[in-house]
């Protein structure tokens, strides 16, 4: 049972994150390069890093962001911390 719960929580944190990556990708979308490639894109994700829930610690994969321009982008999550 802890464990179908575990996968949940993981599961109610993991879509407001790709909510927050879409809102951070938003404004580049129009933006590509001479190749045609998008400027800022996704880049994969963190390894893993556990959090606190309520029913214990549960690991999330922070979703990474790349700039093809060299000016850094970086995603911080309003609800993972740091």
């Amino acid at each position: 049972m802890t464990t179908v719960i575990r996968a949940g929580a993981r599961k109610l944190i993991a879509q407001p994150l790709e909510t927050e990556v879409a809102e951070l990708l938003a404004p580049y979308a129009d933006q590509q390069e001479a190749q045609g490639r998008a400027v800022v894109v996704r880049n994969g994700h963190h390894p893993a890093r556990a959090i606190q829930t309520g029913i214990g610690p549960g690991p999330v994969h922070m979703p990474k962001v790349r700039s093809r321009r060299g000016e850094p982008v970086i995603f911080r999550s309003a609800l993972v911390p740091p």
